[in-house]
């Protein structure tokens, strides 16, 4: 089975669990939703990042939710190369106590990179890049502190730099 496939089986049972869940229980689904994600911009000299990544997760009780997100990211540097990653992810959180959350998401995107020819005999890249990554973070309110790590790592194939990456997540 390929990736893709494994991410679109994953998206297809998440809905049918909500679905499913939806019809033993008489609240309204759209009270259970809440909605947050990222937002990134870096820019410098001939340097240009932009990311996007909405994500939605259902509350199926208060210590467990589960959801789907969307990234998207362009990064240029001018005369050296130009990339674009789009994807997905499913995450599941769980929260032991009303301080703690702990995470588990799996992302699966595609690169699409240009490079200047005089830099590199590759002119274009691309492929598709798969991270699972489980973390822990402090929780307060709407918002999350936290670390996770990419137990997929592997440092000749990652997109990321390093296999442990720190976050903030806001849900409203």
């Amino acid at each position: 089975m390929s990736m893709k496939s494994f991410f679109l089986n994953i998206i297809f049972i998440f809905f049918s669990l909500v679905s499913f869940s939806q019809e033993n229980q008489s609240s309204n689904f759209w009270s259970n939703v809440r909605f947050g994600g990222g937002i990134g911009l870096n820019f410098g000299d001939g340097f240009f990042s932009g990311t996007l990544a909405p994500q939605a997760i259902y509350d199926f009780n208060p210590y467990f939710s589960a959801g789907l997100g969307l990234n998207g990211s362009y990064s240029s540097q001018r005369n050296v190369f130009k990339s674009t990653i789009l994807g997905g992810s499913v995450i599941a959180l769980t929260n032991p106590f009303p301080e703690i959350q702990v995470s588990a998401e799996l992302e699966q995107v595609n690169v699409n990179t240009d490079f200047d020819s005089q830099f590199s005999s590759n002119t274009r890249d691309n492929f598709w890049a798969t991270a699972l990554f489980l973390g822990v973070g402090y929780r307060t309110g709407n918002v999350t502190f936290g670390v996770r790590y990419d137990v997929l790592y592997d440092e000749d194939e990652s997109i990321y730099a390093d296999p442990w990456l720190p976050f903030v997540r806001f849900w409203f």
